[in-house]
């Protein structure tokens, strides 16, 4: 028993004595890491790229995460170059700005954020059938960041044909699906969103009001043809719920129009998108994915990849002299104005064809 307690004296007394001379270091060797997040998109005329650096030191996490500069490096260049057909087309070298939309909602500074970017004119929009090169030179040559991609395009909505109507109706309560049909180009991953315009007037005054509704994501290859289904007793019940939450002394409502907007995903967007959606496994363990590199064997995270938007709005009538054209049809609009789920809201309707002075509607405004 002795040489037993004795044995654990020992044991003890070289534990504390190791204890006492060795420190454990919780930051250890620390390697910057950047982290990239741009989307590059032919139908806007300036490109954003978020550009952070992570960040390690002694103290409070939480409080250097409220500090700007801890999350910035010191020096950056940041070029974004252009290759089609016959090599290098165009360059340009990104420009800082501070943008004041970043959610305020975390631990992170905020509202305020360093965004670089570079424009393209209307009139020079990004190429179809280009591969864009970013380079980001992190201060001085301590390490660069590469990546590229090519430009989501080519997707057609069948939205934008001029005589495109939303029907969401046959008879009273019987209700329709309309599908929006999307032509995929070379997009991975296409989203659809509705987003209905409506006013509400309160005498000769109004207020314009909107709600939108996403039709869906789905996963596709190029050259695809995909279809979202926009349910017409959806359309009602949603409008319906917006109304609700409106101005309750509103003598009457319009409708106005309709936004259909597409948007379509580059194949490293999909990809990054996939890896990032929520672990379905008990491991909880989830690959990375990233088409950024970095030199100097310094880690980076991210992504830089392209999207395509298509915006297509589509007004209840063009003009007076082409009534006939519509964007929800005539029943449809009937439905609105006195159908059961919308009629207590006092919708009525503007479009000329429904207030012919000889035969107008009983919905008609007056």
């Amino acid at each position: 028993m002795k040489k037993y307690f004795s044995g654990l004296l020992l044991l003890a007394s070289i534990l504390a004595f190791q204890s006492c001379k060795e420190e454990v270091d919780l930051i250890g060797e620390f390697e910057e890491t950047a982290i990239v997040y741009g989307l590059l998109d032919k139908a806007d005329s300036v490109h954003m790229i978020k550009i952070n650096r992570a960040f390690i030191g002694p103290g409070n996490s939480i409080e250097i995460a409220a500090i700007p500069d801890s999350n910035y490096f010191e020096n950056l260049v940041v070029t974004v170059k252009e290759y089609a057909t016959g090599g290098l087309q165009r360059s340009w070298t990104l420009l800082d700005t501070i943008v004041d939309n970043k959610d305020e909602n975390g631990i992170f500074y905020a509202p305020q954020q360093k965004l670089y970017y570079f424009e393209t004119p209307p009139s020079s929009p990004l190429l179809d059938d280009a591969t864009y090169r970013l380079h980001i030179d992190v201060n001085n040559g301590q390490f660069e960041v590469m990546a590229e991609t090519e430009i989501v395009s080519g997707m057609i909505c069948d939205a934008s044909s001029q005589n495109y109507s939303m029907r969401f109706a046959q008879n009273p309560s019987e209700y329709k699906t309309t599908n929006v049909g999307v032509s995929s180009g070379n997009a991975y991953q296409i989203n659809t969103t509705l987003t209905t315009n409506y006013r509400e007037w309160t005498g000769t005054t109004y207020e314009d009001r909107s709600f939108s509704w996403n039709l869906g994501e789905k996963e596709t290859t190029p050259g695809q043809d995909l279809n979202f289904a926009a349910t017409g007793e959806t359309f009602y019940n949603l409008m319906k719920s917006s109304c609700e939450a409106g101005n309750p002394a509103a003598d009457r409502r319009t409708f106005v129009s309709f936004d259909v907007v597409v948007t379509g995903g580059a194949e490293e967007l999909y990809n990054y998108i996939l890896v990032n959606q929520p672990s379905s496994s008990l491991a909880q363990s989830k690959p990375t994915y990233t088409n950024l590199s970095a030199t100097n064997d310094h880690p980076v995270i991210g992504i830089f990849s392209s999207r395509q938007t298509l915006r297509i709005n589509k007004k209840f009538y063009i003009s007076a002299a082409q009534a006939y054209i519509r964007a929800l049809d005539q029943k449809s609009t009937e439905e609105l104005c006195i159908g059961a789920i919308t009629g207590p809201f006092l919708f009525c309707s503007d479009h000329p064809g429904d207030n012919v002075a000889t035969n107008p509607k009983p919905y008609a405004c007056d």
